[in-house]
């Protein structure tokens, strides 16, 4: 009797997550460009990073400068999200559309390991204060958003031209 109460409310929580999945997977699909722009975080300023973003990758700065002009762990938390932002923009461009399988794979790698190490470094943050290391590991993981940025801004060259000038803007 018990083992079958069990099994109804595993089965029953199983067909609630894979419902929830597939709604979450809805929602995506739903999505335009203009309303995926509309969610990078507009209020930290990434174009202090370089004098040349949004179109190419590289720092113009010291890792103590990049800390001040990202203003440390509040421009840490919007590279993270903005990272999570720009690789379902690289899928919705994958799913409507030929998306040059070399800069997707680029994306996600850059997605990744930026959300990987944001985590890390707040973590960090957290317990030394913005020690020399973390500011250090914050230029890597700010040069890597870069080139994240520039690969995003060639990809809607490419497949979204109408959306390139709102892109920009954000950034």
């Amino acid at each position: 009797m018990i083992l079958a109460v069990i099994q109804f409310a595993a089965v029953g929580l199983i067909a609630l997550y894979l419902g929830w999945c597939r709604l979450g997977a809805h929602r995506r699909n739903g999505r335009t460009w203009e309303l995926l722009i509309a969610r990078l975080r507009r209020d930290w300023n990434a174009r202090e990073l370089s004098d040349r973003f949004p179109w190419k990758e590289g720092l113009a700065a010291s890792p103590d400068e990049i800390w001040t002009r990202i203003g440390g762990p509040r421009g840490l938390r919007a590279m993270y999200e903005n990272a999570t932002v720009m690789l379902e923009m690289a899928n919705f461009a994958a799913r409507n559309g030929d998306v040059d399988p070399v800069l997707l794979a680029n994306l996600h790698a850059d997605a990744t390991a930026i959300r990987f190490s944001v985590m890390r470094l707040l973590a960090q943050y957290a317990l030394n204060q913005a020690s020399e290391n973390v500011r250090v590991r914050t230029f890597q993981v700010a040069s890597m958003y870069t080139g994240m940025t520039s690969r995003m801004t060639q990809l809607l060259q490419d497949h979204a031209s109408m959306a390139l000038p709102q892109f920009v803007a954000a950034m």
